[in-house]
């Protein structure tokens, strides 16, 4: 690499049009000039692109390139730029920021208020009872499943479009989002659990009905960071649970707990979205300084984050049923450890953030950039997976009369988590489309196996689970890989 003025061009490199006339000199000078001014900007770009995506911000158009420099376009006079300034990264005074530093504790406390909802099925398992259905599986758990999968795909939806108004930084937009969109998505939950379950099952029907209340009032809370308050609203259904497991407790005793915690919840959710009430029809507006007039989140923009929760919920539940749809046992301990590892899971994803500024900040080339990130990126998937091993193992031993998973069902898990994992990962990056893509694929292809009983669920798990992990590792190593990604 050589910053040298060239008196000539190269041989066999193209001269662009209606320069030919004109001396090299004439045309380096210009560029040379804007090295010389955007010296710092250049030196510290791992990538041409990156120069050239300054440019085109500084409203530097193809055409005026072409008559000032001689170029063809912006990624032209990037690459030239790129060739004439050295590498170097200045470093600041101190110790350098960590904007995406955050705490474990958090994070796992977040993952605990994904599982803890599954004591509800276990304080409630005796209210509904009943003679299995004809797949074998417990009365009303078609019901159950359905109104999950709805509130799951809605909530996943609702969350983005109300993290989009907060990065905004109008919280009283993300207030008035959660208020209407909230009980709507109830209503959906509960009309869907009804065409499922049509006049039967009246018990599990109640049950979902609580369940979508609950999934949409505990979204709030999560969205508007209120975690803590979440956790002692739970205590009156976790406490009634594991006070189950070690001596009966009677039916109305069960029901009095589930509804405690259940208003607490819904009590708690409304509280928090109540200074909406106002004027829940106002229309924010949010001036943006890179752009004239109001900025707002386009609501189909949140579409692909609710059919992501769809397919990795079905991809979930298969998880958790696979073995009792074949007729042996059943997997819910690992549904569980896949709902627990989603703590550890954020954290890392926030380690994976900071370790791609980190790499911005010492690689010198693109090539030394794409390195760092899949060292990153195989350390944290690394880390994540031996989380949910233990995990699984754990509960597995606390789960009572369960063996742990091993063979295929072990692997189809770890691959699952691969899956879900990355794909949380494009999410955040806000490659939502190509994590949707692949989740999609997989819960289609598993759903489709099963229903023509094409090979045992562990099986079929594996092969669908690992090759969208793969897939989907692939897509991560391209995407991210670009240090335009983390800028």
């Amino acid at each position: 690499m050589s910053d040298t003025v060239h008196d000539g061009p190269r041989a066999g490199s193209r001269v662009p049009p209606g320069t030919a006339g004109r001396p090299a000199r004439a045309r380096s000078e210009p560029i040379d000039e804007l090295a010389r001014d955007w010296d710092a900007c250049v030196a510290a770009a791992v990538h041409p692109d990156e120069i050239a995506a300054l440019l085109e911000s500084d409203g530097l158009s193809d055409e005026r390139i072409r008559e000032r420099y001689g170029v063809k376009d912006s990624f032209a006079l990037a690459e030239r730029l790129y060739e004439r300034v050295p590498r170097r990264h200045p470093e600041p005074d101190g110790p350098p920021p960590e904007p995406w530093r955050i705490g474990l504790a958090g994070c796992l406390l977040r993952g605990l208020l994904f599982a803890l909802p599954g004591f509800a099925y276990v304080l409630g398992a005796p209210l509904l009872a009943g003679p299995p259905g004809a797949t074998g599986l417990p009365a009303g758990t078609r019901t159950l499943l359905a109104g999950a999968l709805c509130g799951w795909a809605w909530n996943q939806g609702l969350a983005h479009r109300a993290y989009s108004w907060l990065g905004l930084g109008d919280r009283p937009a993300a207030r008035r989002c959660l208020l209407l969109g909230t009980p709507a998505g109830m209503l959906f939950g509960t009309l869907v659990a009804l065409a499922v379950s049509g006049t039967g099952h009246p018990a599990a029907l109640a049950f979902t009905v609580g369940q979508s209340c609950y999934l949409g009032a505990s979204g709030v809370l999560l969205v508007m960071g209120r975690e803590r308050v979440l956790l002692a609203a739970l205590s009156p259904m976790t406490a009634g649970a594991v006070m189950a497991s070690v001596h009966p407790v009677p039916a109305p005793v069960r029901l009095l707990l589930l509804l405690a915690s259940l208003t607490a919840v819904c009590v708690l959710g409304l509280l928090e979205v109540a200074p909406a009430l106002t004027n829940p029809f106002s229309h924010t507006r949010v001036e943006s300084a890179a752009c004239a007039g109001p900025v707002s989140p386009r609501p189909l923009a949140s579409l692909p984050y609710a059919v992501f929760g769809l397919a990795g919920g079905v991809l979930v539940e298969y998880a958790a049923l696979g073995d009792a749809l074949a007729g042996g046992g059943h997997g819910v301990p690992a549904a569980v450890a896949l709902t627990l590892s989603m703590g550890p899971a954020e954290w890392l994803l926030y380690r994976f953030r900071g370790g791609g500024l980190a790499a911005l900040r010492a690689g010198g080339t693109a090539r030394a950039f794409r390195r760092a990130t899949v060292r990153t990126l195989a350390g944290c998937l690394g880390c994540y997976l031996t989380a949910l091993l233990v995990l699984v193992l754990v509960v597995t031993v606390a789960w009572p009369a369960t063996q742990p998973p091993a063979g295929a069902r072990l692997a189809g898990l770890l691959a699952l988590g691969v899956v879900l994992w990355t794909g949380l990962l494009l999410q955040s990056f806000g490659a939502v489309l190509g994590a949707t893509a692949v989740c999609c694929a997989a819960a289609l292809a598993q759903t489709l196996a099963l229903a023509t009983h094409a090979g045992r669920p562990p099986t079929v798990a594996l092969a669908v689970c690992g090759t969208a992990a793969l897939a989907q590792t692939a897509l991560v190593c391209v995407t991210l890989g670009r240090a335009t990604a983390h800028r």
